[in-house]
């Protein structure tokens, strides 16, 4: 049982949407929206009050791209915290390849080094309790039916989840679609990491499925966005069947996650082999990669390369 639970990226989609879930369950005593922007987590707040008729919101700005400043937001935290939605995410658009001050990409700070930082800087201060939920993608296993191939790096060894980090894996075609998956295979990778140094907390990994009333569209480039949200999710996703779901469905799997015994520490939960909507699985009984602790290693001391000179 949850009394406290932080969300980072809470102010709009699917991290808004679980705030608003989370706030509805009656042991929920306080929701911490981790954002960015003010302004935005100011309004999301008001939203939230009037939708649920609570008062148990609390705002904590700090920009998942930058270590610095999610070691200054956690350092404003005062009281320990259950569980952890490590939502904030997402494609980034246009200057996804950007490398910032820490040596990774924008694509992959924004999807991993602030998540990162957030969990150990609360674990250091003695502030996290129960769980940590890290949100993952179909796009690692693939989805055979969509053309999707499944994340399949030469060696998974060190140096090159590292180059996935950097871009450099990618060489001079960096194609942020393409890119996601291997991003999110290495956040995996380390919350799956994490679940066997840890053994007192809760890691696990959840995805959220194909999601429609997300804005994660409108970091595509233009063609992409338009064929994914006028024609892919409207039309195409209903007819194949177990593609799309709305946006409480793919949520309400982040509130089970952090709230029941039945998702275990150390899984990647997903949709079966093939589907983007339907009932969650363990990823790893198809898609092996998962199991070997050495990726998982890897993966954990390739970020804290970067974490290192942040």
């Amino acid at each position: 049982m949850n009394e406290s639970i932080l969300i980072t990226g809470a102010n709009a989609g699917l991290g808004k949407e679980a705030a608003r879930q989370l706030a509805l369950k009656k042991e929920t005593k306080k929701v911490i929206l981790f954002c960015r922007n003010l302004v935005k987590a100011e309004a999301a707040k008001k939203e939230l009050e009037a939708q649920t008729g609570k008062k148990i919101f609390e705002i904590v700005i700090g920009d998942v791209s930058d270590a610095n400043s999610v070691r200054n937001a956690v350092a404003k935290i005062k009281e320990p915290i259950d569980a952890i939605i490590l939502n904030a995410g997402g494609m980034v658009g246009k200057i996804a390849a950007h490398l910032t001050s820490s040596g990774m990409n924008q694509l992959v700070a924004t999807n991993i080094l602030g998540n990162v930082v957030l969990m150990e800087e609360l674990i250091k201060r003695d502030k996290l309790r129960k769980t940590v939920l890290f949100i993952s993608a179909e796009a690692v296993p693939g989805v055979k039916s969509l053309g999707m191939k499944p994340v399949a790096m030469g060696t998974s060894s060190a140096d090159e989840f590292a180059g996935v980090l950097d871009g450099s894996y990618f060489g001079n075609k960096f194609d942020v679609t393409q890119a996601y998956g291997y991003v999110k295979y290495a956040g995996t990778m380390w919350t799956l990491a994490m679940a066997r140094k840890y053994l007192d907390l809760k890691f696990v990994v959840m995805s959220p499925g194909n999601t429609k009333g997300t804005n994660a569209p409108d970091s595509l480039p233009a063609p992409m966005r338009f064929m994914l949200k006028y024609i892919m999710m409207p039309i195409v996703f209903p007819l194949l069947g177990d593609m799309v779901h709305n946006l409480e469905v793919g949520v309400k799997r982040f509130v089970d996650c952090v709230s029941e015994d039945r998702y275990k520490s150390g899984v990647f939960y997903a949709c079966r082999e093939g589907k983007l909507s339907g009932d969650v699985v363990d990823q790893s009984t198809f898609y092996t990669d998962l199991k070997n602790t050495s990726y998982q290693d890897n993966a954990d001391e390739a970020i804290h390369r970067f974490i290192h000179q942040a």
